[in-house]
């Protein structure tokens, strides 16, 4: 059951990308793994104008002190983009093959979501990896809620973000 949806995310996948992917004439799979990240969070987020305040770019939430404006270049938003991949890459390297797919999570939902914060404790999701339980599927679609309600868009972008990350 499990290898059919990941067979039918990866197909949606390819359909999905490939209008990005065609100008170049490069293969999605042939990409490296954080280079399939970009091309996925830029497909799913799409570049981000004035009425998405405060979200600029390719998703990134404006900060305190930041100066960034909605009127960015496509150039300007891929590097913040980027930057605020690595920087959620960063808190995660230490889970190895399992780092970018938390990575791109936490990018969307926050890395407190994932690790615990406050009176929130840590995600299902991460206990299982820490425990090396490779069948985390469920868990990782379940970051498809939004109030309580599930987006039947972002469990897609779950789906999608599984097929092209785990790696077996």
């Amino acid at each position: 059951m499990w290898m059919a949806k990941r067979l039918i995310g990866f197909c949606m996948l390819c359909i999905v990308c490939q209008p990005l992917l065609a100008q170049r004439k490069v293969r999605l799979a042939d990409l490296p793994p954080f280079e399939r990240v970009v091309v996925c969070v830029k497909y799913f987020e799409g570049l981000h104008g004035s009425e998405h305040y405060p979200y600029v770019g390719y998703g990134h939430r404006l900060l305190p002190g930041e100066n960034f404006t909605a009127n960015m270049t496509e150039r300007q938003a891929d590097s913040l983009l980027r930057a605020d991949l690595w920087k959620c890459f960063e808190h995660f390297k230490k889970y190895g093959k399992d780092a970018l797919l938390l990575a791109v999570l936490s990018y969307n939902v926050g890395v407190g979501r994932i690790v615990g914060y406050g009176k929130h404790s840590k995600s299902q999701l991460l206990r299982k990896i820490e425990a090396g339980d490779r069948y985390f599927y469920k868990e990782f679609v379940e970051f498809s809620r939004h109030k309580g309600k599930v987006l039947w868009g972002l469990v897609r972008r779950r789906q999608v973000e599984y097929t092209i990350l785990y790696i077996w």
